[in-house]
């Protein structure tokens, strides 16, 4: 490293990966002395990179927040993960994060080497991420909710709830008067393309889910709450979709660990809670002849605790392929 723009560089890297470090540790790294790290510091605050110092045991260099972004500077691997990450935002359509998103995935663009770029191309030409929302919540929305989530503040808006199924017709949701909420948020969950809220509705004094592209108006409030400790607010929903589902409602104990429940059944049709040794499924079915057939093709053993039903259809499922083995 005995370009002096290389160690000026390399030291920029330093302070944006350390946050803080002392002069002795930068100079160590960098391969140079006192004297000679204090004019690299000198030579980035002259080019626009604002630092701070400070004297003493903990003190040192470090970039000032807030002031502007710095150059940054990225591995190959780096640079492919955020590239990623910039795709599944643009995919997720949230108001003008979209817009954004594809605007510094083309600037990464016109810094890459050309192999990495080449790698980029193809897996945005081959890679197809599933997040589109059917409709999308305004950013500012997103952005007022995930604020008041991390400050613990109650917010209000008007919630325009869905009136059911179009009659017979194939029209989407028709839509009821707007209510107003005051709502604490717990957490904010992306789920089956589209982005929910989930915490205290204190209209309903309940724990409730909301949609976010259905929120209006929404302001956040200087009045604290508590979330329950522990809260898993995307467990709450998937509880919440599998009690949403019309059908009968199923609790079956499964003889297995939930790593394995949930390798197999995964979250979309009910709930998979630990119990002793083994792990509580609960779930909702508008079809057990359905069901009975999802069942037995399970690799571990289970009971079914509810409904009656259920063990009645499973053990003429089990019929069936007897006899069909038979013949």
């Amino acid at each position: 490293m005995s370009n002096p723009t290389t160690r000026v560089l390399a030291l920029l890297e330093l302070l944006q990966s350390n946050g803080n470090a002392s002069g002795s540790e930068l100079a160590q790294t960098l391969g140079v002395d006192g004297r000679t790290l204090r004019r690299y510091i000198a030579t980035l605050e002259e080019i626009g990179i604002p630092l701070t110092s400070e004297r003493g045991r903990h003190g040192g260099y470090r970039l000032v927040s807030g002031y502007k972004l710095p150059p940054m500077m990225f591995t190959n691997d780096e640079t492919l993960a955020i590239s990623l990450g910039l795709l599944a935002a643009r995919s997720l359509s949230v108001g003008e994060i979209s817009t954004a998103a594809a605007s510094a995935q083309a600037k990464l663009e016109r810094v890459m080497p050309e192999k990495l770029k080449q790698q980029l191309r193809a897996l945005d030409d081959s890679v197809t991420l599933d997040l589109v929302p059917s409709a999308a919540p305004e950013s500012a929305t997103l952005a007022t909710l995930a604020a008041a989530t991390q400050n613990r503040c109650r917010t209000v808006f008007d919630y325009v709830g869905g009136a059911g199924k179009g009659q017979g017709n194939g029209k989407d949701e028709g839509y009821l008067e707007p209510t107003r909420r005051e709502f604490d948020p717990y957490g904010l969950v992306f789920r089956r393309g589209r982005w929910y809220a989930v915490g205290h509705c204190h209209l309903r004094a309940e724990l409730r889910t909301f949609r976010l592209d259905r929120i209006q108006r929404l302001r956040q409030l200087e009045t604290p709450f508590q979330r329950p400790q522990d809260f898993d607010a995307a467990a709450y929903l998937n509880f919440s979709f599998a009690s949403m589902d019309s059908g009968y409602e199923v609790e079956l104990l499964l003889h297995t660990d939930l790593a394995s429940a949930s390798a197999v059944l995964g979250d979309e049709l009910g709930l998979l809670t630990p119990k002793g040794e083994a792990v509580l499924w609960r779930a909702h079915t508008g079809c057990l002849n359905w069901l009975a057939s999802q069942l037995v093709r399970l690799p571990f053993a289970f009971e079914i605790l509810t409904p009656s039903a259920l063990r009645e259809e499973l053990h003429r499922h089990a019929e069936r392929l007897l006899a069909m083995t038979a013949a």
